[in-house]
């Protein structure tokens, strides 16, 4: 029998990982099976452009896929039973099971809600096309002088602040940040940040904290009404439940624990990827959740599943965060390179320069996602031994 991989979650992570693994083993010995709740890729870093009516292209994922070996299973993941090796998936075929030999978890994350009132309720997001897409419909609703709050001065609140006032200068936009705007930055990149906010007429409510939601106005810590016919909520990332439900070793925030190959500390036959691994980095801190971090992560647990598969020495990919890449609305953006402690160097870019280079990033994950198997080679690599039921491979 074929040894079966079973990818969870078309991402970044995932889709990138199963082309890759498509493109470097050999389909007499190997069957890879993609499971992904909807039938597109979605940009997620581009989903504030979505969300303000911009329109973006869409890829199919059985286009990305057709051709290459790789099989979509268009569901949702409900449960993953390591014991048995199986995964629960539901979707238009109704309740399905899936086994699998190797499992590559990256199911990504959503919004979090920190148990604040009124968020679930009230507040929109930009995690997700859906969620994207209900916003959109909204803030085509808001007439002229229509006031948008965005809670969160993390690299999404930024980008979305900036891309919703440059997009409708008639709205009026605020971010609420619980620190000081850009504190992160370098003094010269921070000043930019502010230099962008103003030229944008985007009002920031520094040092505040938002303890609750409501139809049209978020409420501070200290009591203050922000008034909002619309607050984004981004104010950070959570992931699913589903790992910490499963058995597998999971961390405080409910990522996967992972060892430097980015193997299940608890279940060697489960790797994760992307924003669900709880991965340290080469500066013994855990990876943030990001873009980058699920090319780092997805690249290291492909190389190690194949490595292990085919009898191969495990290599060590580089899991080191280099810099922070933020828009600032179409026109401009921020490149801030940070040093192994993650603090702020103080040679930053910025400007068309920085936003040239950041849509070439974009482009080039696109590119990416849409060749996952870069044009398939014709030599590949198989199996050590015959796949078994009880591990990895006996080679593993």
């Amino acid at each position: 029998m074929k040894h079966r991989i079973v990818v969870l979650g078309a991402g970044y992570a995932g889709a990138f990982a199963a082309g890759n693994l498509a493109r470097r083993l050999s389909p007499a010995d190997t069957e890879i099976t993609v499971v992904n709740a909807v039938p597109d890729f979605v940009e997620r870093m581009r989903l504030h452009q979505l969300a303000i009516g911009q329109d973006l292209a869409f890829r199919k994922l059985a286009d990305v896929f057709a051709g290459t070996g790789v099989r979509l299973r268009l569901a949702r993941v409900t449960g993953v039973d390591p014991e048995r090796r199986t995964v629960a998936v539901t979707g238009e075929d109704g309740d399905g099971e899936l086994a699998y030999d190797t499992l590559l978890y990256a199911l990504g994350s959503s919004v979090a809600h920190h148990g604040v009132p009124g968020v679930a309720e009230y507040a929109f997001d930009v995690t997700g096309r859906s969620s994207a897409l209900r916003l959109r419909e909204r803030l085509a609703g808001l007439g002229e002088g229509g006031t948008v709050l965005v809670v969160g001065e993390g690299l999404t609140g930024i980008e979305t602040a900036t891309e919703f006032a440059e997009s409708r200068p008639d709205l009026s936009v605020a971010l609420a940040a619980r620190g000081e705007l850009g504190a992160w930055l370098s003094p010269k990149a921070r000043h930019h940040l502010r230099q962008a906010f103003d030229r944008l007429g985007i009002t920031v409510h520094e040092h505040t904290g938002i303890e609750a939601v409501e139809p049209t106005r978020a409420i501070a810590a200290d009591g203050a009404s922000i008034p909002a016919d619309v607050t984004v909520w981004s104010a950070g990332f959570a992931v699913h439940p589903i790992a910490a439900a499963s058995g597998l070793e999971v961390a405080e925030t409910g990522q996967i624990v992972v060892d430097r190959t980015m193997r299940s500390v608890s279940h060697p036959d489960v790797y994760a990827a992307g924003d669900c691994a709880y991965a340290i980095g080469e500066n013994g801190r855990p990876l943030p959740m990001s873009c980058a971090s699920a090319g780092f992560t997805n690249m290291q647990a492909t190389a190690a599943i194949i490595a292990r598969l085919t009898s191969s020495e495990v290599p060590t990919t580089g899991l080191k965060y280099y810099g922070n890449h933020i828009s600032l609305g179409r026109r401009d953006a921020i490149f801030q390179m940070v040093d192994g402690d993650v603090r702020s160097k103080s040679w930053y870019l910025g400007g068309r320069t920085a936003a040239r280079l950041k849509s070439g990033v974009l482009k080039g994950a696109g590119w990416s996602i849409a060749h996952p198997t870069f044009g398939m080679p014709k030599r590949k690599r198989r199996l050590a031994t015959a796949p078994d039921r009880a591990g990895v491979t006996a080679a593993a």
